[in-house]
């Protein structure tokens, strides 16, 4: 069935269409005045006027536009370079999922209806500093605010043919109005403080005129690719109206001010917002809006803020401990001055060297009578402004603006608000503070989600009402199912059928299904020599009854090493001490150790080389554990060790009684996972880490093996993932003498943006490795998506247990999915504390033929086989374990670094070494990572 007039390939998928030829709207020679009544004034920061400079271009010829004649269908392997080939996701089966009792939920989609009669205008901003000739000039204008407060200058003194309530503005380039705008170039004028005025050009440039009907087509499947543009520019404009009255961190938006309970104590307080974004679903398109907590600092004069931050600052001299502690905690914090009118914003620098009693400058006379005059920054402050310093015992400020330095004592800097404060800068007790404000039970939340709706300064205004929306501000009603969970065995005969809310099951009475034989193993006590040492004997003792309840063989160590936390603060010690465990170790057996348990006395930074070490240079299994909770000997905290310990040595904990879903006995699939790990932005020379996982067993799936590699940073393309893909392949064939006929691949850590890239880049990859003319598996392609900010509520919260979240295998597929591809909602696992998130499930390849059925309770039943959990995981494994991989691999990135900088003279550039990542062969099939 030809669906929206798109091209189908023999698979069902659907060939992307040709691009049509480019076209730029003509500048618009008339526009059209609009009356701004009933706008809010804008404030006004300053006296001047706004004028146009120069004759606006004229409009160029209109071209016309002739269809192209369309392109044949062509196989997924020709060039992804070729706009006409690619390949679009997959639709959704004909029929959606009926398995599972129903279930009615809310959830926070907030329906948003627009005219699609409207034209919105696109348009670029260019905003420059206008100075006089001979003058070097100004660095290229980035602060948002300033921006904004130019703009609005512009439209406030001629709000005829630019009404402020009719636009939306990004704070940098991008301007969408509901009406034409005049285009050129605008001079505006803006008077300081100082009475000096400041002159800017603001160029206006017609980008594109969006047609909203072409989203409808979108929505009702007309078409099959999205309007990425038009829906970029509508979200600008439902972000208007907060960005207007709160303040922008990160894409959410939080109030200038915080709440008296919300205060966590040392300058810190937790600022609650939200964020949101427009979605085309199947009902139509959607805000879907979630709230968010974010800890700050507090909004209070420098002075202030140290005394709480830094409760041993009382403004009085500072020795060099304390001055390392105030210098580290202000450096780079925007401030604002009190001594003198501004509304500039500076940077702290640092601090002066000397206190400000002993602080001297030039000052230079502006009559020139005297130009070398000495003067102290006390007598200064006292002349100039009047003002009188109180602490002088303490450093001033050195404020930056403009590669420009000035010093100004602390009492008279007010730190700005919304400057975040990282959570793992914070101690536990206020970790534990914003993790409890954080995590807030699902009637705490529906109830802040719609509060924010209903707010003046939520996402519903005047800008968004003038561009013809009207959102809906009640949650979207769906019904959801709840599938079964599906029958496990354990143990040699042991059947659990998993009926209870938490969808868990019991170890205290059952043993795993295969129990790997541990004769070979050594102990090293990291905690001898520091507190909590390691009560080593009843550790060994406990560990090996709790093994062998469940059904593990485990002998006495072969030897037990005692040191302490300090090896762990060296690369090259830890590798000599672990290569001496295992080299006496195997003289005592005459074969490698088997696996090596580490105790700590706490955790440590040398955990990273620890892993390195062991699984890259020595080929180790390693399994790390804390000495106070290996000294408590509970049942539970050794059971958890004994399945991780089982499932590295290959072992099976757990393990479905039927087949999965839509699979044959003898198909023999492989699933693999798939992940990149990026670095934080900033450090530009520091490579991601990419990882792939697979199924090396067949029916029980729970066996994996892991390959990690380096890439360019901050690369979202797994740029080995057919390499790695076929080495999975090949490693499978030589364990099961088979390879798999069926290949279901899960990807994470991918936006909707980069689904193409997937599809195109990456799936033609695996096929171009994988493939020849005796072997073509088929596959399926998903996409796991956790970053959303879709939440489910339940109606009647009698439907769920006590945590008061959906139950565990509630699924949607319906209303707030996409409206014609296939996708769905999927929480699989049992909220403890605050909200459950589903996990957003996107099939973009499927040459399986799933129907939703078959693929949701797959997925489920994927979710009860992770190794070191007895109840459902909330992602499906191969891409929980990817995960894992990924970031075993930035381990080794971090580890490898410190070692490659000791061991390479410093004047060589640093460069990744793909050998500092290559697992050691004796760990590439086991899973060496859970």
């Amino acid at each position: 069935m030809d669906r929206g007039g798109s091209d189908q390939c023999p698979s069902g998928h659907r060939l992307r269409p040709p691009a049509p030829t480019k076209y730029r709207p003509p500048h618009l020679r008339n526009p059209q005045s609009s009356s701004s009544g009933g706008d809010p004034p804008l404030h006004r920061q300053g006296v001047g006027r706004s004028s146009e400079i120069g004759p606006r271009p004229s409009p160029p010829q209109r071209t016309s536009l002739l269809p192209l004649k369309r392109q044949p269908p062509q196989p997924l392997l020709s060039s992804p370079q070729n706009s006409e080939n690619r390949i679009l996701p997959v639709r959704r089966p004909e029929s959606r999922g009926i398995v599972g009792r129903s279930v009615n939920l809310l959830v926070n989609h907030f329906l948003v209806k627009f005219n699609p009669r409207v034209t919105v205008y696109h348009y670029s901003l260019d905003i420059r500093q206008l100075v006089s000739r001979g003058k070097r000039p100004p660095r290229k204008l980035r602060n948002k605010a300033g921006l904004r407060l130019i703009l609005n200058k512009l439209f406030l003194d001629d709000q005829a043919r630019f009404p402020v309530n009719r636009t939306a503005y990004d704070g940098e380039k991008n301007l969408y109005s509901a009406v034409s705008l005049p285009t050129g170039q605008f001079r505006v004028e803006l008077s300081g403080e100082d009475l000096s005025t400041q002159t800017y050009v603001v160029s206006i440039k017609i980008m594109n005129e969006l047609k909203l009907s072409k989203l409808e087509d979108y929505l009702s499947g007309k078409v099959p690719y999205v309007p990425r543009d038009i829906l970029q520019g509508m979200d600008m404009v439902m972000k208007e109206n907060p960005s207007r009255y709160r303040i922008s961190i990160d894409r959410h938006f939080y109030p200038s001010s915080f709440k008296v309970e919300d205060d966590i104590g040392r300058g810190i307080a937790a600022y609650r917002g939200f964020q949101s974004t427009l979605r085309p679903t199947a009902q139509g398109l959607a805000l879907c809006l979630d709230c968010s907590v974010m800890a700050c600092r507090k909004p209070l004069p420098v002075v202030e803020f140290l005394k709480e931050h830094i409760p041993e600052f009382d403004g009085a001299f500072l020795d060099v401990n304390l001055r390392r502690r105030v210098a580290h905690a202000l450096k780079g914090l925007a401030v604002r001055v009190t001594h003198r009118l501004t509304k500039q914003l500076f940077t702290i620098a640092g601090l002066t060297a000397k206190s400000t009693r002993d602080l001297w400058f030039d000052f230079v006379d502006p009559k020139g009578k005297d130009p070398t005059v000495k003067v102290s920054l006390v007598q200064y402050f006292r002349e100039k402004y009047g003002k009188e310093i109180v602490y002088q015992e303490i450093p001033c400020l050195i404020l930056g603006r403009n590669n420009r330095t000035n010093h100004v004592p602390m009492e008279f800097c007010i730190l700005t608000e919304g400057q975040r404060y990282r959570r793992e800068l914070l101690d536990e007790s206020r970790q534990e503070k914003m993790e409890e404000k954080c995590l807030a039970r699902p009637p705490e939340r529906r109830k802040t989600i719609s509060e924010m709706m209903q707010d003046h300064d939520g996402p519903c205004g005047d800008a968004t009402r003038n561009f013809g929306l009207q959102v809906e501000k009640n949650m979207t009603s769906v019904e959801g199912r709840i599938i079964g969970p599906p029958d496990l065995k354990l143990g040699a005969a042991d059947v659990v059928r998993v009926e209870n809310e938490k969808r868990q099951w019991n170890l205290a009475e059952s043993s795993v299904v295969e129990g790997k034989r541990i004769d070979r193993w050594a102990l090293i006590d990291f905690s001898s020599s520091d507190f909590p040492k390691l009560r080593a004997k009843d550790f060994i003792t406990n560990l090996r009854n709790r093994s062998k309840s469940l059904g593990i063989v485990m002998e006495e160590p072969l030897l037990c090493h005692f040191t302490g936390m300090r090896d762990f603060s060296s690369v090259s010690r830890l590798e000599e001490l672990l290569r001496s465990v295992v080299q006496e170790g195997s003289k005592k057996c005459w074969n490698k150790l088997q696996i090596v348990i580490c105790v700590m006395a706490e955790k440590h930074h040398g955990y990273k080389y620890l892993k390195w070490v062991s699984e890259t240079r020595i080929g180790v299994v390693t399994q790390c554990c804390l000495s106070n909770h290996a000294n408590r000997g509970d049942d539970q905290f050794l059971g958890n060790l004994c399945l991780k310990i089982n499932a590295k040595l290959g072992g099976s904990n757990v393990e479905l009684i039927q087949r999965l879903p839509h699979f044959e006995e003898d198909d023999h699939v492989m699933f693999i996972g798939a992940d990149v790990n990026h670095p934080v932005s900033k450090k530009s020379t520091t490579p991601s880490i990419a990882a792939v996982v697979s199924t090396v067993n067949w029916p029980a799936v729970n066996r994996y093996a892991a390959r990690v590699s380096p890439q360019d940073h901050r690369t979202e393309k797994i740029l080995d993932f057919g390499s790695m893909c076929r080495d999975l392949v090949n490693t499978y064939y030589r364990l099961n003498k088979v390879k798999p006929k069926k290949i279901v691949v899960f990807r994470d850590g991918v936006s909707e943006g980069q689904f193409d890239m997937v599809l195109n880049e990456e799936l033609s990859a695996l096929k171009k490795a994988v493939f020849d003319d005796h072997y073509q598996p088929r596959i399926t392609l998903v996409v796991a998506q956790k970053r959303h900010q879709t939440r489910l509520f339940l109606e009647n919260p009698g439907d769920g247990g006590a945590t008061g979240n959906v139950p565990p295998g509630t699924v949607v597929d319906t209303k707030i999915v996409h409206p014609f591809e296939f996708d769905f909602y999927l929480c699989s696992h049992y909220g403890r504390i605050g909200t459950s998130k589903a996990v957003r499930y996107c099939v973009l390849w499927d040459e399986n033929s799933f129907t939703s059925d078959q693929l949701q309770k797959l997925i489920y039943n994927l979710c009860f086989t992770f190794a070191r959990s007895t109840r459902p995981v909330s992602l499906v494994p191969p891409v929980y374990y990817a995960d894992l991989v990924a970031y075993r691999g930035r381990l080794f990135q971090e580890a490898a670094k410190e070692f490659h900088s000791h061991s390479i003279p410093p004047s060589k550039p640093h460069t990744f070494d793909l050998s500092f990542y290559k697992l050691h062969p004796d760990l590439q099939n086991i899973m060496f990572f859970v």
